[in-house]
């Protein structure tokens, strides 16, 4: 296992605060999930916050003491973009803020990951250590950018590049792959991958945990011919497949449904149907601790093998794969001796 990954969160009076504390907020989401699948003896994230100067702040931001009190060297540098009017603007506050500039010229020599929001870019540029590396940009900073840096390539529609040490991102709906991209680096792929499973909006998962909580009912209307029969699979996913009944639900002939389907998704209603059921059988591995048989059966498969079969098929790994590197929870035993230790319920 790693060591912890304290990130350096520098604050002048122009930084966008509430872009940077949004990357903490996902930094905390994945430091809960850590300790959730490796106790609290994992590595975590911390982070400092630090003046231009570098003198430290944390005792005036949120959660200030919560990322210093992770102990460990700091492994990245998180420039968050600039409140400023126009690109002149920025050119003078990079100007007045030097030490910033040589801090992050520090951090590229050091190999730490510096990281990138917007027009925090100018000061990784400034750096002189950006030569030949490419750089993300929202659209409307990257003529006077190409002017001041001609040696740095723009990624025109790539909301965040990772070339060699400098992690950069366009916009803020770039935050979440650029703290997945540090939760990969920091705790690992599985990690990461629950992350991202926790944060990113899936409707098919979500009406999956919808369906294993509680029994959908049928809407009382829906829109077309294909909706009335996803709604009805969505909730018979474990009841027997029956095209004949299928069909008639959707109020339409069995041939005339195979032909919605495969026109307008490209796949057959069993299809629908299988990918449904894994996807309600991901979230039952990864939140509760039922045995594989007893989820293939909950998922509407008798025959646990043929339940194996298909979900390698629609995952690429076997269910006990899939639960061991997506699972959310430690294993019952440790989970309740840490609960135990700490007087807390048992899960």
């Amino acid at each position: 296992m790693s060591a912890n990954f304290v990130i350096e969160l520098p604050r002048l009076t122009e930084s966008a605060i509430g872009h940077a504390l949004h990357l903490v907020e996902m930094l905390r989401s994945a430091n809960l999930l850590a300790g959730l699948r490796h106790g609290r003896h994992g590595p975590r994230f911390g982070w400092r916050w630090v003046d231009g100067q570098g003198r430290d702040m944390g005792k005036h931001m949120p959660h200030g003491a919560e990322g210093a009190a992770v102990a460990g060297p700091v492994r990245a540098l998180f420039l968050s973009s600039l409140q400023c009017p126009d690109i002149p603007a920025i050119r003078e506050i990079v100007a007045a803020n030097k030490p910033l500039v040589q801090r992050t010229a520090a951090a590229f020599d050091q190999g730490l990951q510096v990281c990138t929001l917007g027009s925090a870019a100018w000061f990784a540029a400034g750096s002189g250590r950006c030569q030949g590396l490419s750089v993300a940009l929202p659209w409307f900073y990257m003529g006077g950018f190409s002017l001041d840096f001609s040696e740095i390539a723009l990624a025109p529609g790539r909301p965040l590049v990772h070339d060699g040490h400098w992690l950069s991102a366009s916009h803020l709906e770039a935050l979440l792959p650029m703290a997945l991209a540090l939760t990969r680096m920091a705790l690992g792929d599985d990690l990461a991958a629950a992350l991202g499973a926790v944060l990113q909006p899936d409707p098919l998962r979500e009406r999956a945990a919808q369906a294993a909580s509680r029994d959908l009912q049928l809407p009382a209307t829906r829109a077309s011919t294909l909706a009335h029969a996803i709604a009805w699979l969505e909730a018979h996913t474990e009841q027997p497949y029956d095209l004949r009944v299928l069909a008639d639900a959707a109020s339409v002939s069995p041939r005339t449904l195979l032909r919605h389907f495969q026109q307008e998704l490209g796949h057959s209603p069993l299809d629908h149907l299988h990918g449904l059921r894994c996807a309600r059988a991901r979230v039952l591995l990864e939140i509760t601790l039922e045995s594989i048989p007893s989820i293939a059966l909950a998922c509407g498969y008798a025959d646990p093998a043929a339940f194996r079969r298909i979900f390698v098929r629609h995952t690429g790994m076997t269910p006990s794969d899939y639960r061991e590197r997506h699972r959310l929870r430690s294993p019952r035993r440790r989970w309740r001796v840490d609960a135990g230790e700490h007087g807390a319920r048992k899960a």
